[in-house]
Parts: C-alpha cells; sequence; structure tokens
C-alpha cells in the first residue's frame, strides 16, 4: 500500500536501513579521525617544551634580546662599581 507521497512501507523500510549502514560507516570514520587526532596530539605534546623554548629564544634574539641583555648588564656592573657599598669613602 503506498503513502502519501507514492513509496510502500518496504521501500521506506529499505530507505531507513540503507541510512542506518550509512551513518554507522560516518560513526566509524569519526572514531578513526578523532583516535587519529588524539595520537597526533600525544606526539606532540612530548615535543612542546623544546618547541616553546626555541620558539621563545628565536624571538628573544629577534627583537635584540641579547644585546639589550649585555648592555642591561654591563651599565649595571657599571653603577655598582661607582656606587659600591664604601663609595661614600671615595670622596667621588
Amino acid at each position: 500500500m503506498p503513502t502519501d507521497n507514492g513509496r510502500t512501507a518496504e521501500q521506506v523500510r529499505n530507505e531507513i536501513e540503507t541510512e542506518r549502514e550509512r551513518l554507522a560507516v560516518a560513526v566509524d570514520d569519526l572514531r578513526a579521525g578523532i583516535d587519529d587526532a588524539t595520537d597526533i596530539n600525544k606526539k606532540l605534546r612530548g615535543k612542546l617544551p623544546v618547541a616553546a623554548a626555541a620558539a621563545f629564544g628565536t624571538g628573544f634574539v629577534l627583537a635584540g634580546g641579547v644585546r639589550a641583555t649585555m648592555k642591561a648588564v654591563l651599565s649595571y656592573r657599571e653603577s655598582r662599581r661607582k656606587s659600591g657599598p664604601f663609595s661614600f669613602l671615595s670622596g667621588d
């Protein structure tokens, strides 16, 4: 007995079964994709500290950090030499 849209109950059942099979395949593919993504995440997690240190070092050097650090250290040493703990005795 055809329904309002011209399909029989058997055709509707077959379409539902076909759709269930397609959904099952899609879910399996999704699970496999999630497993692959978590495997990649686990592999990258171990390398993250190295990558972060490399990125920090590269940024530091590109920003002129070495020069600025040395300038700060040398100027600090110079100021400590001029105003040491006994500078009031030197008469400067």
